[in-house]
């Protein structure tokens, strides 16, 4: 194993674990959890037999498994920032409707 697999490995061990202690304290839901457990324990995998993404890549038409992973992360990536614009367009709709009705009150 090399020092950048060990590195990685050790990274994702540790964030399984942050998972799983959000999980503990009811900040996160379990669909949440096994989400995220899953990413990172893939990432491991992947870091431990990089052959897997070359596989992937043949499987998907793409040249490099290098390539695959990189598509499918933006992907992801994309797809969150899109679930925080939304969360937070709600969040505003909500502060704004509180504001009024404490502007209501406070005239009252």
């Amino acid at each position: 194993m090399s020092l950048i697999q060990l590195v990685l490995v050790l990274f994702a061990a540790f964030a399984v674990a942050r998972v799983l202690g959000r999980f503990r304290a009811g900040v996160i839901r379990l669909s949440e959890c096994l989400l995220w457990t899953g990413l990172w324990v893939g990432v491991a995998v992947v870091v431990l037999d990089p052959s897997l993404t070359q596989r992937l890549a043949r499987v998907l038409g793409v040249g490099r498994g290098v390539d695959a992973v990189f598509y499918l992360t933006l992907v992801l990536l994309f797809y969150l920032v899109f679930r925080v614009h939304m969360k937070m367009r709600g969040l505003e709709r909500q502060i704004t409707e509180l504001v009024r009705k404490l502007a209501l009150l406070s005239a009252k």
